[in-house]
């Protein structure tokens, strides 16, 4: 994927364009993930996630980017991330529906997601979302001036190996703001001290992708996008965009 060059320290300004596109971000996220029903498509529910979109003032990052044909990502059950909707994707009882939105608001980009189980599931599946909402937290949490790149993916890697759990290593967070993908790359897994130092005015997208089997993954031949589990098992992925402060990290999508 295309990234820009260099690590992007953000000027105040800069940091407000990006609170507004994490709140608007954050907003669609929540309006979409509160539609997801039984019976309805994936295209259905990317359909409606556009005209929020266009409610909001805003418009999706996704559309179009290195040729991405829709406005946003939404993954279900073994699908981990870029999963493309389609009319022939029907929403289930007990699927788990991953929902990546990420949207262009003046100039600036916001990037969120996160795992919905639809009515009920199995203990383990229930488990493997809330786990991955606990490893988000644990790599927010380290994301603070002085720290480095590598104790925010230690902190996702501790928690996701506690509950047994796979970590795709192939995908990764990232930097975000000014362009979708901007360095640096966030890896969920790796030893804690390493990696570019942290600095204030920093935004970045923590993302844990996991999967309650092996972490052996694959892009469906179909559609060149979806990344799918190799094992048919479940995938959850949970993101959120902060900005780095001399203290504690601010949450630009908040929940």
């Amino acid at each position: 994927m295309k990234r820009s060059k260099g690590i992007v320290v953000k000027t105040p300004e800069q940091l407000a364009g990006c609170r507004r596109a994490g709140q608007a971000a954050a907003d669609v996220l929540r309006i979409v993930c509160g539609a997801v029903r039984p019976g309805m498509t994936t295209k259905e529910l990317d359909d409606f996630a556009a005209r929020t979109m266009a409610d909001l003032g805003c418009r999706s990052a996704d559309f179009g980017y290195c040729g991405y044909p829709a406005q946003t990502c939404i993954s279900v059950n073994e699908a981990v991330i870029h999963g493309v909707p389609r009319e022939s994707v029907t929403i289930r009882e007990g699927d788990v529906v991953s929902v990546d939105i990420t949207v262009e608001c003046g100039g600036f980009v916001g990037d969120n997601a996160r795992t919905v189980i639809v009515g009920e599931a199995p203990p383990e599946v229930r488990a493997l979302v809330e786990t991955t909402e606990k490893a988000l937290a644990a790599g927010i949490a380290m994301a603070r001036a002085g720290n480095r790149v590598g104790d925010i993916s230690h902190a996702v890697e501790v928690v996701a190996n506690a509950a047994r759990l796979g970590i795709v290593h192939e995908y990764v967070g990232h930097g975000c703001g000014l362009d979708m993908h901007e360095e640096p790359e966030i890896p969920n897994w790796g030893p804690s001290h390493r990696g570019p130092p942290l600095q204030a005015g920093m935004v970045l997208c923590i993302e844990p992708m996991l999967t309650l089997g092996s972490r052996r993954i694959r892009v469906l031949e179909d559609d060149g996008w979806t990344v799918v589990t190799c094992d048919g098992k479940p995938a959850a992925h949970a993101e959120q965009m902060i900005a780095v402060t001399d203290g504690a990290p601010e949450i630009l999508t908040p929940r």
